[in-house]
């Protein structure tokens, strides 16, 4: 049975969740937290780097900041698209201005940026706010 690399979002841990049961919403074997949450969570740089590294299921991340009117704008649609997309692909926010370095590290000019991560690697990126219908297709697409 073929099986996906998932880390945990709370806690870390990396764990194996079989294919089938990816929409039947896993949970951490360490900490018993959503693997596969059905809105978009926040996380912090080293998760971030963790789970774009070793996820099997693809990861999407809104690089936001507080202060950014059109970020504030686009939260509700990024998290509605996150429940669309349930078991396709996690999508996760990224507070830039608590984690300065991250955007650094990945390049971040301006904001509201996608980057959408699968494999190991980032596999596109995209800026501006969007709905939750053209984020779902953003998605399906960089994928």
């Amino acid at each position: 049975m073929a099986s996906k690399k998932i880390t945990c979002l709370d806690c870390g841990q990396v764990n194996r969740v079989p294919d089938d049961k990816l929409s039947a919403g896993p949970k951490c074997g360490t900490c018993g937290a959503k693997l596969i949450p059905a809105k978009a969570v926040e996380v912090d740089f080293a998760t971030l780097q963790k789970a774009a590294r070793n996820d099997d299921l693809p990861l999407v991340v809104d690089f936001w900041a507080p202060w950014c009117g059109p970020c504030r704008m686009m939260a509700p649609e990024f998290s509605k698209a996150a429940g669309a997309l349930n078991g396709q692909a996690r999508l996760v926010k990224l507070n830039t201005e608590a984690h300065p370095k991250a955007g650094a590290a990945y390049n971040i000019r301006g904001i509201p940026t996608m980057a959408a991560f699968a494999g190991g690697r980032e596999r596109a990126r995209q800026s501006g706010a969007m709905p939750a219908p053209a984020i779902v297709d953003w998605v399906h697409k960089a994928v």
